[in-house]
């Protein structure tokens, strides 16, 4: 009798503890905010994932006008020196931090075909305190708000503050804070087309790679895990 009676109060537990865990699962509140605790984002959050078609604006990757000599040069060669941390080598993306914030500086380059698009992508309200569209400085200090420069390879989706976001790893000195600052690549408002005619430049992040909003999908499409983002003003 008293095991009987023992064995119910244990599957009554479980029963309440089983329901406390799938309450948690659906309220919102229970996504964090934070980019370490975020949940990983479902298959259906992340779609498309596969490459999606190159635009009609796609243009050969020997185009100056695409990416500038010097910075492709620098950018291969920190392909090279962190290879053995970069699982894909197929791909890679490159800000051009030199040009202002309301041209396509977002460079994504596939490396087997040798062509490449570009998208607009905001830099930190650090990098740039007077908000005059173009990146003065980088900084990789906590608490900076700034844009780093160096090599990135991208890590593991989740769902924080910015919505859909994707974690970042810093390769080199210049930004080996990356992680612990949550320099992430997330879509924002202020990274829409619709800023350049009203401003004539983007709004800023907090370091982040943030993009338009209906951008995002193509990015995470791109990039995808295990592959370089390379930041730099040349």
């Amino acid at each position: 009798m008293h095991d009987e009676q023992g064995h119910v109060r244990e599957r009554r537990a479980l029963l309440k503890n089983g329901l406390v865990l799938a309450g948690a699962l659906v309220v919102p509140g229970a996504v964090s905010a934070t980019p370490h605790l975020g949940r990983a984002l479902t298959a259906r959050d992340l779609k498309p994932m596969s490459q999606p078609p190159l635009p009609r604006t796609t243009v050969a990757l020997t185009s100056p006008k695409v990416v500038r000599p010097d910075l492709l040069r620098q950018a291969m060669a920190s392909l090279s020196r962190h290879g053995s941390r970069i699982q894909h080598h197929d791909r890679i993306a490159i800000a051009d931090f030199a040009a202002p914030s309301g041209k396509p500086r977002f460079h994504f380059v596939d490396l087997a075909s040798g062509r490449s698009t570009s998208l607009l992508v905001a830099h930190g309200s650090g990098s740039d305190p007077a908000h005059t569209g173009y990146l003065e400085r980088f900084s990789n200090r906590f608490g900076s708000n700034a844009s780093s420069e160096g090599a990135f390879v991208t890590d593991d989706y989740y769902v924080g503050k910015h919505g859909r976001s994707q974690r970042l790893i810093g390769l080199d000195p210049t930004n080996d804070n990356a992680l612990d600052r949550a320099i992430v690549v997330h879509s924002a408002w202020y990274a829409n087309k619709d800023m350049i005619e009203s401003h004539g430049m983007l709004g800023r992040s907090q370091g982040c790679f943030a993009v338009g909003e209906r951008d995002l999908d193509q990015v995470f499409a791109r990039l995808g895990p295990g592959r370089m983002i390379y930041a730099a003003k040349v």
